[in-house]
């Protein structure tokens, strides 16, 4: 072989390989320098073509093209300033929710969309809250498209949406997005959930402390400011947090205004946490949904004591008062399941009175926790029960004001051994 022309060929051997290199320092982000240097290898690669007449050395020159990379196609519409919106629908049992997204994922609030369901059936969001709920559907398989609105696109193909025949207790994966806070709903009328009915002037305010039970509190954003270190210096062993409410009046699921800083600073202070959901839900499709809010808050927290559900009344107008004894029942088991089923302990919260009239306890399953609120010196329910809520006017160090005191039976060490309905012994 001609020794000038091995040279030539060994040459543009190695400029191809240092040109692979630089081609995959560009598409992992080449920086200012690299750049310089990579025009630098180019210009030696021209100065070589000029020596030797090689032509096609030049491996840079998609650099400076613009148009190298295919680019996703821009729309008339886009390019108008447009808004990208997309459907995401889940289904329960037989219903299906559609939410219209923006490109943050959030439902798009403010406007009138409208979805056709078969080519056939239309729904319209009336509330213009970016969600439409469609309920009493046929299990099987649907097709849901999107109508035209002024100032957004809109996706081009139906989508396929399974409305499932039965409730199946499982969290619903986009449940975040229903999701408000309590600055966007009048949070006066819509958290109605508290305790009356066993309140009295002589309730205990003491700590007890016994050998078959642990000392804990229950806090929401009623307690606001607390001092967590404190709280734990003055024995508290733990605590159950409310994450959040469903409203009494029109049903939005609400997270708790002090949920996080009151999770973060127990744990931040080594107590451990449980948690509630005050629940106005009058079916198990809304029990789910609950549950679902519950788990996507609690999801990045280290919960170690179960995970309850608090039913009871809202001063007589809730939208889930006048629940009869088998809904209700049904409602708190399909809570549990689906706490159950995500791996979390459970149960449910309510007085003495309403655990008699208004829950059918003869059908709960050990492994549904009762936690009992009656308020006195001694517990005269005469059902099991697993944690008691014995006051709502305890005065603990590092809360201001009243807050709830409870038992617990529930460390290992303690309840196995619990005769139920007997109280704990003080010691």
């Amino acid at each position: 072989m001609d020794s000038k022309f091995l040279r030539v060929t060994l040459l543009v051997s190695l400029l191809f390989m240092v040109t692979i290199f630089f081609v995959v320092l560009y598409a992992n982000g080449v920086g200012p320098g690299q750049k310089e240097e990579a025009q630098e290898v180019r210009e030696e690669v021209i100065q070589e073509e000029i020596l030797t007449g090689q032509i096609g050395n030049d491996l840079y020159g998609w650099m400076e093209d613009e148009n190298f990379f295919d680019k996703a196609p821009v729309t008339e519409e886009e390019e108008e300033g447009a808004i990208r919106v997309n459907l995401i629908a889940t289904s329960v049992e037989k219903d299906m929710r559609i939410l219209v997204a923006g490109p943050d994922g959030k439902p798009v609030k403010g406007q009138f969309f409208k979805v056709i369901v078969d080519e056939k059936d239309e729904y319209k969001d009336l509330d213009r809250d970016g969600v439409i709920y469609i309920a009493d559907l046929k299990a099987g398989e649907y097709k849901v498209m999107l109508e035209e609105q002024p100032g957004f696109v809109v996706p081009a193909s139906p989508m396929p949406v399974k409305v499932k025949a039965r409730v199946e207790y499982v969290a619903i994966g986009d449940i975040s997005l229903l999701i408000k806070t309590e600055e966007e709903v009048d949070a006066m009328a819509e958290d109605a959930g508290r305790i009356t009915e066993e309140a009295d002037p002589t309730e205990p305010t003491e700590l007890r402390t016994t050998s078959t039970a642990n000392l804990g509190i229950d806090v929401s954003r009623w307690n606001e400011e607390i001092n967590w270190n404190k709280v734990k210096d003055a024995g508290i062993k733990y605590a159950i947090i409310r994450t959040g409410y469903r409203g009494s009046v029109t049903g939005a699921l609400v997270e708790d205004w002090y949920f996080k800083k009151n999770v973060e600073g127990a744990t931040a202070a080594g107590i451990p946490v449980g948690l509630y959901f005050f629940t106005q839900a009058t079916n198990e499709v809304e029990a789910v949904e609950e549950a679902s809010m519950v788990l996507a808050l609690c999801k990045d927290y280290d919960i170690t004591y179960p995970i309850f559900i608090d039913t009871e009344g809202a001063g007589g107008n809730g939208r889930a008062d006048t629940l009869d004894k088998k809904t209700r029942t049904a409602v708190c088991l399909a809570f549990c399941e689906t706490i159950r089923k995500a791996g979390y302990e459970t149960g449910i919260y309510a007085s003495k009175n309403w655990f008699k009239k208004n829950i059918d306890t003869s059908i709960l399953t050990d492994d549904v926790y009762i936690w009992l609120a009656e308020y006195g010196d001694a517990v005269t329910y005469e059902d099991k029960y697993h944690m008691w809520q014995y006051t709502s006017s305890g005065r603990v160090l590092g809360i201001e004001g009243r807050v709830d005191l409870n038992l617990s039976f529930l460390e290992p060490e303690t309840k196995e051994e619990l005769k139920y309905g007997d109280g704990p012994e003080e010691e």
